[in-house]
C-alpha cells in the first residue's frame, strides 16, 4: 500500500473521491427529498464562508462532493489549500445547479470543517514549538474511516506522520517485550520478521530501559509520560544516537517546554481525536 507521504494530486483525489462517495451514500441514500422540492434546471450560485479564523484544508474533498452531484459545477477557491482565512471571509463560490448543490452541501462543508479543524491546531502546536528541533507528529487516534484524510489534514498544518497503521511501521511496547522475551530479542525479531517497516520504534518508561534499549541498536525510541528533568537526562544520554520521540500529557500549555528538552518528536492524539469542528456556512446569492 503506498504511503501517504507518496501520494499524487491524482491519489489524493482518488482518496476523497472515495471518503465522499460513503459520505453521500450516508447523507442522500435513495434521494434528497427536501432538494426534490427545487426545479432540477434552476442555477445557483453559492458562497461558502468562514465564521473563524482557520488554515484551510479539505478543498480535494469540497470538489469531490460538488462534483459527484453537479459535475459541470464551477468551483472557485478565494482561500487555497494551506493557507489562513481570517473570520467572514468567503473561502469558496460555487457556480452550478441549486438542486445538487443543495444535497452537497453539507457532506462538503463536513469535510471542510473536519479537515480545517486539524489542520489548524496542528498548525497551533507547531507554532508553539517554533525554533525547536521537536517535530509534531501525529497518531493512530483518528475517526474510523477517515484516518488518511486527517494524516493528510496534520501535513496540510505543518506536522508530520506516524506510521499510517500496524502494516507500514513498528512501535513496539511494554507488552510486546514482555511478550518477545525482552529488548534484546524483540529488536532482534524484528529485523527478520519485519525489514520493510518504514521505521522501527520502541518504547521506554525509565532510564534504565532507555540505555538498555540504546545498547541493543534501537534507532527511534519513545519516551512514555516522562517528567521535564527525566526527558532532559534522556536526552543527554542518548547523546545523538536515536531520534527521540515523546508522549502523554502533551498539551499547548506544556508543549512548549517539552520541545526545549531537545527531543526531536512530540506525538500528539489531540490533534485528530480532540477536534472542535471550524464552523463554516454556505450562503446561497439570488439570480
Amino acid at each position: 500500500m503506498k504511503h501517504l507521504s507518496d501520494y499524487t494530486a491524482a491519489d489524493l483525489a482518488e482518496l476523497a473521491r472515495q471518503d465522499v462517495a460513503r459520505a453521500l451514500a450516508e447523507d442522500v441514500g435513495t434521494g434528497d427529498l427536501t432538494a426534490a422540492l427545487v426545479d432540477p434546471a434552476r442555477p445557483a450560485r453559492a458562497r461558502i464562508l468562514a465564521r473563524e479564523s482557520a488554515v484551510i484544508c479539505g478543498t480535494p474533498w469540497v470538489q469531490a462532493a460538488v462534483h459527484a452531484l453537479d459535475p459541470n459545477a464551477r468551483l472557485t477557491w478565494h482561500v487555497t489549500e494551506g493557507q489562513r482565512c481570517e473570520a467572514n471571509q468567503v473561502v469558496l463560490s460555487i457556480d452550478g445547479l441549486a438542486q445538487p448543490l443543495l444535497s452537497a452541501e453539507r457532506t462538503a462543508l463536513n469535510f471542510l470543517q473536519l479537515l480545517s479543524a486539524v489542520a489548524t491546531k496542528t498548525a497551533t502546536f507547531v507554532q508553539a514549538v517554533a525554533g525547536t528541533r521537536a517535530a509534531i507528529v501525529d497518531t493512530r487516534k483518528t475517526l474510523p474511516g477517515l484516518r488518511l484524510a486527517q494524516k493528510y489534514a496534520v501535513t496540510t498544518g505543518g506536522g508530520v506522520n506516524h506510521r499510517v497503521g500496524l502494516y507500514d511501521a513498528v512501535l513496539i511496547k511494554e507488552n510486546h517485550i514482555a511478550a518477545a522475551g525482552g529488548v534484546a530479542a524483540v529488536l532482534q525479531r524484528v529485523r527478520e520478521t519485519a525489514p520493510q517497516a518504514r521505521f522501527v520504534e520502541i518504547e521506554v518508561e525509565t532510564l534504565a530501559q532507555l540505555d538498555e534499549a540504546l545498547r541493543c541498536g534501537a534507532t527511534m525510541v519513545l519516551l512514555d509520560n516522562m517528567d521535564i528533568p527525566t526527558l532532559q537526562e534522556a536526552v543527554r544520554l542518548n547523546a545523538g544516537r536515536a531520534i527521540l520521540e515523546i508522549s502523554g500529557g502533551v498539551n499547548l500549555d506544556t508543549v512548549r517546554a517539552l520541545a526545549e528538552t531537545g527531543v526531536d518528536r512530540i506525538s500528539i492524539g489531540a490533534l485528530t481525536k480532540d477536534v472542535k469542528a471550524i464552523d463554516f456556512s454556505m450562503r446561497f446569492e439570488a439570480l
